[in-house]
């Protein structure tokens, strides 16, 4: 028995070129907005060191300034700002803890977690010191540092979207061609074409392409329904002339049980050859193969098992159908024929005992076998168009995908579940 669960690919991410463009503008004003806050982060940087030497250097000059004014000049000390004159030891004693034992230098002392830049001169046996506490200037570059950090998140949230509303611009023409060639059947040209006025010169190229490959399609259709309707007309004019000459030969008088079995068996398989080469057209040309109409689900699973009912007897199968009389669905006859022959022929070339049951319910025609079963390997593959999962039997391999084809053309849903060793159970559903 032959047929296999459908197996779909788990899709991935997929970066479209809209996003792409805008991703791509998102990087660049990143990278832009990036360097120039990293520069401006340098630079405001070098500004505020700049500015703390030159307010140090002015303290110290104004210091410098009033003592030679004023000798008695006591330096007033302030919240960040502290000035000290020291004359002697004693003086120096009296000095902050951090501030003892600086001399002739710049320093960075620390008051707590505070930073504190020193200056210290000596003039004329006299020690000066101004000490300036830096924690503005650090408040300041941390305010800094935060606004290019939400500037550069800002301009990242902007250029993502109008970045992805300006590609969605750039792209629209692609997306429109892309629309009208979804909608195009193969060979439904009669004069359309994808060229459309205003296009860019780039996406009318590829429009062009399309028209011309569209053309191409059109020409190898006609080719090949040109040859396979010569195929179907040279075929099947000997198979009727087969099939005509075993009726006429059945009507003898004098013929031997064995000849008319002999007989018998050239006229079966000169239909299933012809059954055979209608399932490969529909396979070649993807046709319909009959109307829509009101089908009695019953009488169409009696007339599709009556190819194989010699076998069902030779095999003392017990073949059950529970459909209810009045079962009717509007669909094509001779799809559903088609494809019910197929499943039924499978289902006794693989069970050489036991049953095949036909059951009908909420839209769902389930055909059961007690046979050799289904290997789980073989489910992938099992719509593949030649495969056989076994050599019991006899066939093409084409059986399954004859279904499945007819299944996906009109929106009928095929399922199988198997038990290797125990059999198999086809569904269609039906929408």
């Amino acid at each position: 028995m032959a047929s296999a669960t459908a197996s779909f690919p788990v899709p991935g991410f997929k970066r479209g070129l809209r996003l792409r463009v805008a991703l791509a503008f998102a990087v660049f004003c990143i990278v832009v907005v990036g360097t120039l806050g990293i520069s401006l982060y340098i630079a405001s940087d070098d500004i505020e060191e700049a500015h703390i030497e030159q307010i140090i250097e002015t303290e110290m000059d104004y210091l410098l300034q009033r003592y030679r004014e004023r000798a008695d000049f006591v330096p007033q000390v302030g919240s960040n700002l502290e000035k000290y004159i020291i004359h002697d030891s004693i003086e120096e004693a009296q000095l902050p803890s951090y501030l003892q034992g600086l001399n002739y230098r710049r320093h960075k002392v620390f008051r707590g977690p505070e930073e504190v830049r020193v200056a210290v001169r000596h003039v004329d046996g006299v020690k000066f010191l101004v000490a300036y506490e830096i924690g503005l200037h650090d408040q300041r570059q941390q305010e800094l540092r935060l606004l290019i950090v939400l500037s550069l998140l800002s301009v990242v949230g902007v250029a993502l979207v109008v970045g992805y509303l300006l590609a969605g611009l750039l792209v629209k023409q692609v997306t429109d061609l892309a629309e009208r060639v979804r909608h195009l059947a193969p060979g439904d040209v009669q004069g359309a074409t994808m060229i459309q006025p205003g296009q860019d010169e780039e996406v009318a190229q590829l429009a062009h392409a399309l028209d011309d490959y569209q053309n191409r399609i059109t020409r190898m259709l006609r080719r090949e329904q040109e040859f396979t309707a010569n195929v179907s007309h040279e075929l099947r004019t000997p198979i009727t002339t087969i099939l005509t000459s075993c009726e006429l030969l059945v009507t003898e008088p004098n013929l031997s049980e064995r000849t008319r079995s002999r007989i018998g068996m050239i006229e079966a398989a000169a239909t299933r050859m012809g059954e055979q080469l209608q399932a490969l057209l529909f396979l070649a040309r993807e046709q319909a193969l009959g109307i829509m109409e009101p089908v009695a689900l019953a009488e169409c699973v009696y007339d599709a098992v009556e190819p194989v009912c010699t076998e069902i007897y030779r095999k003392r199968l017990i073949f059950e159908v529970a459909i209810a009389p009045k079962a009717v669905l509007t669909l094509n006859r001779q799809a559903l024929h088609t494809a019910l022959v197929n499943l039924l022929r499978n289902a006794v070339q693989y069970t050489e005992r036991g049953f095949i049951r036909v059951n009908f319910s909420r839209n769902r025609l389930s055909i059961s076998d007690s046979g050799i079963g289904i290997e789980p390997f073989y489910m992938p593959l099992l719509y593949e168009r030649f495969f056989r999962g076994s050599s019991q039997g006899e066939g093409l391999g084409i059986g399954l995908a004859i279904v499945k084809r007819i299944c996906d053309h009109y929106g009928w849903i095929i399922e199988v579940e198997s038990t290797p060793g125990k059999g198999a159970t086809f569904h269609i559903t039906f929408p």
